[in-house]
């Protein structure tokens, strides 16, 4: 009897051994194909949790310093491209849009007369040319006038010695002498006076001439402060650059703002994106195009499917303000990571709407 006893408990032993190494086997089976799906998983999925939403923010500074007369947003409003957020007030801007127009219409007067003054002067050259020619004319007739009169000065002298005319008519010939004379000098004066008319006219038309480039810089300088003023009178009405929501409203009306100073900010949701922040070591067989399935953790459960746009061409260290600086001290070696681009599908679920700067969880799928 003992000795069956002892054959049966043997048997119970061999048998439990037996199935624990069934036990053992299939468990470590399960681990190896569990091991090799996830070992393929990983290979084929890449993730990492040091990602947010992306996006557009536009900065609505001031490019004038004024008196806000005027706040049209409120936060988290939904403006439209072209919609007028903030007035300032324009009276000082058109006080200075009226001044730089005065100033500029006095100088484009001055042009005016210059021309007027040079277009007279133009006629009056005209005239003395012809006044010149007529002075030539009658220049040249009185010439000819005292060649006769010596003539007839010499003929009458010879026939008063002969006593054939009267000493009257040889005292007549002499006057007319006299008189060509002095009409011949008052011709050469005259035609001298128009030649000098002419020269001070053509004077003054090469001296306004002169004096219109000087006007024409005036008037562009005075044109440039005009177009200068209207351009400030133009900034005291700041319009929303993109459609968005108004945030960091930091605007109030009667609000005195320095010109640069922001007031707002417009965060446009309709063009968002996701800034993954992978580790160097994961982006080996990473390339633009891929696709990448997104967990936001703000809707648990839910995917968003995007692609791969681009990779950044730095790490993230390399543009910080303070980069690295391998080449001195003691060199410590840290994987970096690299942002990567990716845009959402355009049919993503428009119920969840996501914001910037939501966390999110990006796997990246490598065929």
């Amino acid at each position: 009897m003992e000795e069956t006893k002892t054959e049966e408990v043997k048997q119970n032993n061999n048998n439990k051994k037996k199935y624990g190494f069934i036990v053992l086997a299939v468990v470590v089976l399960i681990g190896a194909v569990t091991l090799f799906f996830y070992l393929r998983y990983k290979a084929t999925h890449i993730t990492t949790d040091d990602a947010f939403v992306d996006g557009h923010v536009y900065t609505i500074a001031s490019r004038v310093k004024g008196r806000i007369k005027a706040v049209y947003a409120t936060d988290n409003q939904y403006v439209k491209k072209g919609d007028l957020l903030v007035e300032i007030d324009p009276a000082d801007f058109e006080a200075k849009v009226s001044e730089a127009s005065s100033g500029a219409g006095a100088e484009k007067a001055r042009l005016s007369e210059i021309n007027a003054r040079i277009a007279v002067a133009r006629v009056q050259i005209s005239e003395i040319s012809a006044n010149i020619e007529a002075a030539k004319a009658n220049f040249e007739l009185q010439e000819a006038n005292l060649q006769q009169a010596e003539k007839d000065v010499k003929r009458a002298e010879n026939l008063y010695k002969s006593e054939t005319i009267s000493k009257e008519r040889y005292e007549k010939t002499m006057t007319a002498y006299t008189v060509a004379l002095a009409q011949v000098k008052a011709a050469r004066e005259q035609l001298r006076q128009a030649e000098k008319a002419l020269e001070t006219q053509k004077a003054i038309v090469i001296q306004a001439e002169s004096s219109m480039d000087t006007q024409l810089s005036a008037i562009k300088e005075k044109e440039a402060r005009l177009d200068a003023a209207e351009l400030n009178y133009g900034y005291t009405r700041i319009y929303a650059p993109s459609d968005g929501y108004v945030t960091k409203k930091t605007v109030e009306s009667g609000n005195q703002i320095q010109d640069g100073q922001p007031l707002m900010a417009i965060v446009s949701l309709s063009d968002i994106w996701v800034t993954a922040n992978y580790k160097e070591t994961q982006l080996t067989k990473v390339k633009s195009g891929q696709e990448v399935i997104i967990k936001v953790d703000t809707y648990p459960g839910k995917k968003f499917k995007g692609r791969i746009e681009s990779i950044m061409s730095g790490t993230g260290a390399s543009f910080s303000l303070f980069p690295a600086e391998n080449a001195t001290g003691n060199y410590v070696k840290v994987v970096q990571r690299v942002p990567v681009k990716i845009m959402l599908d355009k049919d993503a679920d428009k119920g969840h709407v996501l914001r910037i700067g939501m966390s999110v969880v990006p796997t990246i799928i490598i065929e």
